[in-house]
């Protein structure tokens, strides 16, 4: 009976250890429970009440050079790349609040010891060109606010990360779009992979190589509580989803 209770203890220990292993990133923020709009200031908060370890938020440039957070391409309506931030401001969340510049968003962000700022660089849609200088403004802003601590970067674009790798060796950087071996990543000397759920799905080895080379891995965006399950039975370092409240139900916290 003793040693029954002992084995139960030990594998009751090894799974908590399993689950310690990975942590919640709230995607846009915590919003989708909260009626907050994605990626706003809002969301940012309620991800922290929810004791999130890390934030994800979009950035985009304008049309004058200036960082903003959203989503999509547009901004109710009004194109993101091709307007002013002056522009931009003539529409508003349904909370009132204003489409958030980079610089207020990290500022409050970094009101937040204990949360990490997931800062997405998103492609944009003039080319390359574009892409690679918001890459360089947003690391010129990130430094100016000695951020650097509180931030990881993702994006999408490929040359985008090599240019932030290059623009801050020290930094967080980790590649998105799925097309990309654990191997070559490592190459790169970029952090980690931070991959689709259906990439992991069809490359089942990933995480394990990844973790193998001491590279960080992510998978976004799991909202189903049987993908929680098994992303967390695969000891993934991170898990970014729309549904923080559920995920922190899973980990026990």
């Amino acid at each position: 009976m003793k040693k029954s209770l002992v084995i139960l203890t030990l594998f009751s220990a090894m799974s908590l250890a399993s689950f310690a292993q990975t942590q919640m990133i709230a995607h846009r923020g915590a919003w989708k429970n909260t009626k907050a709009p994605q990626n706003s200031l809002a969301s940012l908060h309620e991800a922290a009440k929810l004791h999130a370890w890390g934030s994800e938020f979009d950035v985009h440039i304008t049309k004058d050079d200036v960082l903003v957070v959203n989503h999509d391409n547009d901004f109710y309506g009004l194109d993101i790349a091709t307007s002013t931030y002056e522009e931009l401001l003539t529409k508003k969340h349904p909370n009132g609040e204003s489409i958030p510049t980079a610089e207020a968003y990290l500022k409050e962000g970094m009101k937040q010891k204990d949360m990490k700022l997931v800062f997405e660089l998103k492609t944009n849609k003039l080319g390359t060109e574009r892409t690679l200088k918001s890459a360089e403004l947003s690391v010129a802003l990130v430094k100016k606010l000695k951020a650097q601590k509180w931030i990881e970067y993702i994006a999408f674009s490929y040359d985008a990360c090599v240019k932030l790798r290059e623009l801050d060796k020290s930094a967080m950087v980790h590649y998105l779009m799925g097309d990309k071996t654990p191997q070559e990543i490592k190459d790169a000397k970029l952090s980690g992979i931070d991959y689709h759920l259906s990439i992991y799905q069809k490359n089942p080895t990933w995480i394990k190589e990844a973790k193998d080379l001491k590279l960080k891995t992510n998978v976004w965006t799991v909202n189903k509580e049987d993908d929680m399950r098994y992303f967390i039975d695969h000891q993934i370092d991170y898990i970014s989803t729309d549904e923080p409240e559920r995920l922190n139900g899973l980990l026990g916290k």
